[in-house]
């Protein structure tokens, strides 16, 4: 937050996920716990359900609504407080889009086609997908520097989408001969910022994994919640001292760093407590933290989509407020390229 590249601009902490629905623990640790947490007096909070990048492939335009004000509830039953972040949906916000073409003209195709994220979803088939699943890296760099976001908290698997978007800074403010955009830095901190799924540590927790025991979803209750973790593949060994020794157990890894983030413990500290204990000891006590901090959220959530009116004021005022942030920026943007501006 202190980096002097950024220091001409406001300390502002930009991030979104997208409407996929099925949230699960690893969107909760890893995305939804760190939102709320970042919250304060340091810096401003932008946060973003990015329904514009859930239609890079085809959505049904009902469940689309629907899972996007599930995303609203789980920012806010996750600590997100609307009156002290500003929370909406990109496609409420012109500006997105608008900047989103004119990063089009920046980035250069080949940035595009490195994209690791563009080459798993597109496999060979590349040819007929949407254009926009090829493109929207420059609209996620529009959603970051539309507010010239100074940060943005990252998981390791995104790492490669903000280096684009530093890339399409760096390129515009040399291209013009400014200092328009931050070079924004990401945040990548906490023990389980990449959750692994239950039934095999190799692989991240997931909503598209077919099995359910996979993953925990915050929907789930305290007893599905308690039997997956009891059902979690693990191993024969005890737990050692420190997390060197579970080097080569990813499974026993994920659980540990699990528990270590649902109590905001390091996983050595946990591992202190259960050293030379079994899975028969540490799953009951996983269970149990796990119940007592996902409970209340998923009896929010429901709370919240009861009442879907409320949601879509909540995420109308906000966008009122993202815009009132971005529209002065891509106006200058659009003045810097040339662009005439029509005035009332």
């Amino acid at each position: 937050m202190s980096d002097p590249i950024n220091a001409p601009f406001r300390p502002r902490i930009f991030s979104g996920i997208q409407p996929s629905g099925g949230l699960t623990l690893g969107n909760y640790l890893g995305a939804l716990k760190r939102f709320a947490a970042l919250q304060g007096p340091d810096a401003e909070t932008i946060y973003c359900i990015v329904d514009l990048h859930a239609i890079t492939v085809w959505q049904d335009p009902e469940v689309l609504r629907a899972r996007t004000r599930e995303a609203a509830a789980a920012f806010m039953a996750s600590g997100v407080d609307p009156a002290q972040s500003i929370l909406f949906n990109q496609s409420q916000v012109s500006a997105h889009a608008e900047m989103a073409w004119l990063f089009n003209t920046v980035a250069r195709v080949g940035w595009m086609y490195r994209m690791t994220q563009f080459k798993d979803k597109a496999g060979k088939n590349a040819e007929n997908v949407s254009l926009g699943l090829l493109a929207y890296p420059a609209l996620m760099a529009a959603d970051i520097l539309t507010y010239q976001a100074t940060a943005v908290p990252v998981g390791e698997d995104q790492k490669q989408h903000l280096e684009l978007t530093r890339d399409i800074a760096a390129k515009f403010n040399h291209d013009y001969g400014v200092t328009h955009f931050p070079i924004t830095e990401p945040l990548i901190e906490g023990v389980a910022t990449k959750v692994m799924s239950l039934r095999d540590g190799s692989r991240k927790m997931s909503k598209s994994d077919p099995s359910d025991a996979s993953r925990i979803n915050l929907t789930d209750d305290a007893d599905t919640i308690a039997q997956k973790i009891r059902k979690a593949r693990t191993d024969a060994d005890p737990l050692p001292g420190q997390m060197d020794g579970l080097k080569d157990r990813p499974e026993a890894r994920n659980l540990v760093n699990i528990y270590a983030a649902l109590t905001d413990e390091t996983p050595d500290q946990v591992l202190a407590r259960f050293e030379g204990q079994g899975f028969g000891a540490f799953k009951p006590a996983l269970a149990e933290v796990a119940v007592e901090a996902l409970s209340p959220i998923t009896r929010r959530m429901a709370e919240f989509m009861a009442d879907p009116a409320q949601i879509d004021a909540i995420l109308a005022q906000g966008s009122d407020r993202a815009a009132a942030v971005a529209m002065p920026i891509l106006e200058r943007t659009k003045e810097i390229m040339g662009l005439l501006r029509t005035r009332a």
